[in-house]
């Protein structure tokens, strides 16, 4: 009888080839950065934006992901980020749930279950589908009440990101955020005050709802939680995992927007810049950095890599079928080569990591 080999045990024994040629075989620590909405043309149009170069083209480590959602051929950010966070094809809308609601454990979860820290950072409300998907699980993605509540379940060292109104303005009149104070969370009021963080769990809700554009003087919130994300967490002996997110890429592209695409793009590149000099440093993290889905359709028309003027078009409003690349740097990142489905992302980083879920 022929013997069934996991795929987990398959990434680990491509782990360890791929690790002979470096001093470590493992990452300790792993950064995985989402652009949503982030496609081939979005990364183009930011390149061109940025006088010619993105910190992308230090990455030599380069794949591609196929990322249908199990009822549609077009993904929406819910089911993109469970199979991510899960290694589950779901529907669209099912935030940490497998097809059939099922709850699954994420790869934030493995991460504190086996005593690494963890963090969860995003221009976007940090209960809406990307980063809810790390850490919550609920039916839908506009169950942010709910979602906000599962952050209480967990021991995530350090939440950025704007939605401050699903923990203190809820209809059940409960403020999570002395819930959480309680559990030891320092509430952080300003980005002054996060920069000066030395230690400890914090949450910093930086807006009600949605955060603003870039371009409407956002500044270097992203950046700034990056860095403060890779100081902190890195005090971990055991390692960390942090998820940081993009997430108005994709709103530029729902809003057929060139300028608003571009400019969070350009933003989101100073986030990848950071953590490239971390793992560079480092020697022991392992970069990932990927999108869910293509938003838009955005084609490229015409541009100048000395101005910085990009002339772009766009097919739709919504989401596209379109393979997504996918950037890996770091020990263990030959393991993302290829092409190969958005659930084995999870399957790859649970096995450099070596989380396990017994």
């Amino acid at each position: 009888m022929k013997k069934v080999i996991s795929i987990s045990f398959l990434y680990l024994l491509a782990f360890t080839a791929f690790g002979q040629s470096s001093s470590i075989k493992y990452p300790k620590n792993i950064i995985f950065l989402i652009g949503d909405g982030m496609g081939v043309s979005q990364i183009y149009a930011g390149l061109t934006a940025n006088k010619g170069h993105l910190a992308l083209e230090r990455i030599r480590h380069i794949g591609f992901h196929k990322n249908q959602a199990s009822d549609n051929y077009v993904t929406d950010s819910a089911a993109g980020a469970t199979a991510f966070s899960t290694g589950k094809k779901t529907y669209n809308g099912a935030i940490g749930v497998d097809a059939t609601q099922t709850p699954q454990v994420t790869l934030l979860e493995l991460a504190e279950k086996k005593g690494l820290a963890t963090g969860l950072v995003s221009t976007a409300d940090i209960t809406d589908a990307t980063p809810a998907a790390f850490i919550a699980h609920q039916i839908k993605r506009n169950m942010h009440d709910e979602i906000a509540k599962d952050f209480l379940k967990t021991d995530v060292d350090i939440v950025v990101g704007g939605g401050r109104k699903s923990f203190d303005q809820r209809k059940d009149g409960q403020n999570l955020l002395d819930s959480l104070k309680s559990k030891k969370y320092q509430v952080v009021e300003s980005l002054a005050e996060m920069n000066a963080m030395k230690q400890g769990k914090f949450i910093y809700l930086y807006a009600p709802g949605d955060p603003i554009k870039m371009s409407e003087g956002r500044g270097d919130i992203l950046l700034d939680a990056t860095n403060k994300s890779m100081e902190l967490l890195s005090k971990n002996k055991k390692g960390f995992f942090v998820m940081i997110e993009g997430g108005q890429i994709d709103w530029g592209g729902h809003a057929n927007d060139t300028n608003y695409a571009v400019s969070e793009m350009v933003d989101f590149n100073k986030s990848i810049e950071a953590a490239l000099n971390f793992a560079e440093k480092d020697k022991e993290t392992l970069v990932l950095i990927t999108a869910d889905h293509e938003t838009g359709g955005m084609a490229i028309l015409g541009g100048d890599m000395t101005t910085g003027e990009v002339k772009a078009s766009f097919i739709t409003k919504g989401h596209t079928g379109q393979m997504v690349p996918v950037f890996a740097y770091g020990p263990g990142s030959e393991a993302f080569q290829g092409i190969y489905q958005n659930t084995a992302i999870f399957d790859k980083l649970k096995a450099a990591l070596r989380l396990s879920q017994k």
